[in-house]
């Protein structure tokens, strides 16, 4: 019976709610003039530019204002690469000549090596490990490229999402025919 009567209110509340929220969206349609998206509009073309430049489809959906966190996401780990490019290289040369057996050539060898030149191991660990990094920075790099084509399709796909005021409900009774039930469903009526 608490059921039956909880029921009934919640169907009237709904009904009432209903009928205000149209006299008010009456209103708003007079005072609101609507722009609508061109109808050509496709987001395929900000995910294709994206991914063939970053930053071209955030230019695309007119997000202007990512640009420079997409190019100093991208920018981060091209940097940090050539740094630890360059220190490779270095650990690579101080360690090739800290392994060849002749004391003449250890004053070509550059500075912080110099110093552990009689623990070639420490070198060779050294570089091993800035390799490693550069290789996480190509993954890096690779990453936020993605995660920028992804950014430019979520705001491409958004870009015709409807945010009106309407925010109306129905309560509507229905039959599921998957689980051989009827009950009452909450419905958001799609905009028209």
């Amino acid at each position: 019976m608490c059921r039956l009567s909880l029921l009934i209110v919640f169907i009237l509340i709904a009904f009432q709610s209903k009928a205000q929220l149209r006299k008010d969206s009456i209103d708003l349609k007079e005072k609101i003039k609507i722009i609508p998206l061109p109808v050509n509009y496709n987001p395929k073309k900000a995910i294709i530019r994206s991914a063939i430049l970053p930053g071209w489809g955030q230019i695309t959906n007119k997000k202007y204002w990512k640009l420079p966190l997409v190019y100093g996401a991208i920018a981060t780990p091209v940097v940090l690469f050539y740094q630890n490019y360059n220190q490779y290289l270095d650990a690579k040369s101080a360690y090739i000549l800290a392994t060849d057996n002749n004391p003449d050539n250890d004053d070509q060898i550059k500075q912080p090596y110099y110093s552990v030149r009689n623990q070639p191991e420490r070198i060779r660990a050294f570089r091993n490990q800035v390799r490693q990094n550069m290789d996480y920075c190509a993954l890096f790099f690779i990453a936020l490229w993605g995660l920028n084509v992804v950014d430019a399709a979520v705001d491409a796909h958004l870009k015709t999402f409807d945010i009106s005021d309407d925010l109306s409900i129905q309560i509507k009774g229905g039959y599921s025919p998957s689980a051989r039930t009827s009950g009452i469903s909450i419905v958001v009526p799609l905009s028209k």
